[in-house]
């Protein structure tokens, strides 16, 4: 079975994402399939808050559980490690995506691994992992079932928790019946049973289970993870050595912290009070326990992170929890999926994330400009990160490390003398006024010339009028002066029923 994985990126993160935008747009069923499940899964958030109780009130302990964890991330990461270590586990701190890999790579060779089983891990996908583990001859499986149907596919993810949401039964079924070597139906329950036999032999031949971390707990050194399929619970539980990729900021201070987190999560993500599976590892197996790893290491990786830490425009972006609530009220990720954004992490905290962790703004920084910055992902968000404001700071630091193209930069340097220039403003305004009337039927622009035409291949755009609101309101004056009876009229209007002006 191949296990490499497409990045799905044409061309570089910035350079190809008009190109991915553009395909995406023709392509009406994978459209219709992500709008149907995010409007679902927006629903379900909508409804669970509802009958949650004081949502907002929530929101507000999640975000002040994050922001405490975060302005003293060094202690706690210090505690969980100890807490993880007194227990018979391995704690290895990677600065970066390779020192992870390599980490992970030099605990297979000691285990002289042959295949590794994984649960849901988008760090492990940050790192890149299954690629480089099968240039070592290692095979690594995915067992999280949308996973799974993205490996056979070579694909990435689409979407943080669903993975496979631009999939549908048929296009899975055409997957499974190329790996079964017999034909499969589209039906779900078919379908499943086919993965379920498949995935076991997997579990039970894996000499490493991997996972991923959904939050760390510092008092005890807890691994926690949520899932809505059991594989995460065969990962962690059958193959002899457990290995845990977890990024730096997944951890909150005490079990009643988990506790809020947990609430926020299940219902944010899925709208579900709790998810299926939650599962709370501390340590490898103990002496009289029935299942459980002999080995337990805990990679945390910083790739990025530490970077925004005492930023004031970014740090919050630390907050973040992977429920994918802003992803499925974003109206941009709604038209355009996942890949369209050719990075591991997409949509709103996908635009602020990756150029923040790749530190790239040249490239990724581009990212920032895929969004209409309406603000839903705040709304949505349990713990009340501003991306729509971090997608301003970032579009202005690309501006600033001069990453815009220098058309563009003179087109709003002359924009604001402009602007700042009462004259100019005013001839500005005549003269558009009349270089567009080749453009204009039925007073609109269906087809603008440049950098406009961007904006009028999907709506028009209303014709200048001839009279200016400024000039409109220049004339009344005048009329009002000229004319005392109309003057009085107007200032009638000003008074109340009683006489008394206003």
């Amino acid at each position: 079975m191949s296990t490499t994985s497409s990045n799905n990126v044409n061309g570089g993160i910035g350079s190809g994402l008009k190109q991915r935008t553009q395909e995406v747009l023709q392509n009406d069923f994978l459209r219709q399939a992500v709008a149907f499940t995010t409007d679902k899964l927006r629903t379900g958030r909508l409804s669970a808050a509802e009958q949650f109780g004081d949502w907002e009130e929530w929101r507000e302990r999640g975000r002040v559980i994050r922001e405490h964890t975060i302005a003293h991330l060094d202690y706690y990461l210090g505690q969980f490690a100890d807490q993880v270590r007194s227990r018979g586990g391995h704690v290895h701190f990677c600065g970066t995506g390779e020192d992870a890999v390599q980490t992970f790579l030099r605990i297979a060779e000691e285990k002289q691994a042959k295949l590794v089983a994984k649960g849901k891990s988008m760090v492990s996908e940050e790192m890149h992992l299954n690629d480089r583990l099968k240039e070592r001859g290692i095979d690594a499986i995915e067992t999280d079932l949308g996973e799974y149907i993205l490996q056979l596919a070579q694909e990435t993810p689409s979407h943080l928790i669903i993975p496979a949401i631009h999939k549908n039964k048929s296009q899975i079924a055409e997957l499974f019946t190329k790996e079964a070597g017999k034909k499969l139906p589209p039906e779900t329950k078919e379908l499943a049973s086919f993965a379920k036999r498949k995935l076991r032999q997997f579990f039970l031949e894996a000499e490493i289970g991997l996972t991923g971390c959904n939050f760390g707990i510092a008092e005890s050194g807890t691994v926690t993870l949520v899932s809505n399929e059991g594989n995460g619970r065969m990962v962690t539980t059958v193959p002899k050595t457990h290995v845990v990729v977890m990024g730096m900021e997944r951890l909150v201070p005490t079990f009643e912290d988990v506790e809020v987190m947990l609430n926020l999560l299940a219902r944010s993500a899925t709208g579900q009070k709790l998810t299926t599976y939650t599962s709370f590892i501390t340590g490898p197996r103990q002496e009289g326990d029935l299942d459980g790893p002999e080995e337990l290491h805990v990679i945390i990786l910083d790739n990025g992170r530490s970077a925004q830490l005492g930023d004031p425009q970014f740090q919050q972006v630390l907050h973040c929890i992977r429920c994918a609530a802003c992803l499925n009220v974003c109206p941009v990720y709604r038209h355009v999926g996942g890949h369209t954004y050719g990075s591991v992490y997409s949509g709103p905290i996908g635009a602020v994330l990756t150029p923040l962790l790749q530190q790239d703004m040249k490239e990724a920084g581009t990212l920032a400009y895929a969004s209409s910055l309406c603000g839903a992902c705040y709304e949505a968000c349990p713990v009340k990160i501003p991306l729509h404001d971090m997608l301003v700071y970032l579009r202005a630091r690309k501006v600033k490390e001069g990453f815009t193209p220098s058309a563009e930069r003179l087109g709003f340097k002359m924009f604001g003398k402009v602007f700042g220039n009462v004259k100019w403003y005013r001839m500005a305004g005549k003269a558009a006024y009349y270089g567009q009337k080749p453009l204009v039927r039925d007073g609109v622009i269906r087809k603008a010339p440049g950098p406009a035409a961007g904006w009028t291949k999907s709506r028009t755009f209303p014709a200048i009028p001839k009279q200016s609101f400024r000039d409109s309101w220049a004339e009344l004056q005048r009329e009002l002066q000229q004319d005392p009876a109309s003057r009085e009229a107007a200032a009638s209007e000003d008074r109340g029923k009683d006489g008394v002006d206003r």
